[in-house]
């Protein structure tokens, strides 16, 4: 399994005009082969910054990812409005309930 956790930095002033295309990639991706799981979700408009948490079946799944339309569409409209992007993707090879 690989994750992705992503830390985002948009400018604050236009994150209304971005919701929608921050929200149409969310739910195109949960609809992908390979998608386990994708979360995004503004965590200080004030900033903007965006975190997002992906789970993907495979590295082949997340790269197939890369080359949809969805995927143009949502560059196409962050264009600009990006001040920084950090990702990080992770190759899990153990999961187990978290037991506190």
């Amino acid at each position: 399994m690989i994750i992705v956790v992503a830390r985002a930095e948009f400018d604050p002033a236009r994150l209304d005009e971005l919701q929608p295309a921050l929200d149409a990639m969310m739910r195109a991706t949960w609809d992908e082969s390979g998608c386990l799981s994708y979360s995004m979700a503004i965590e200080n408009r004030a900033e903007g910054i965006c975190t997002i948490v992906e789970r993907w079946a495979s590295e082949a799944d997340l790269k197939a990812h890369f080359t949809t339309p969805h995927m143009a569409a949502f560059q196409k409209a962050i264009d600009g409005a990006t001040r920084s992007i950090d990702a990080k993707l992770y190759d899990v090879t153990n999961e187990r309930p978290l037991i506190v």
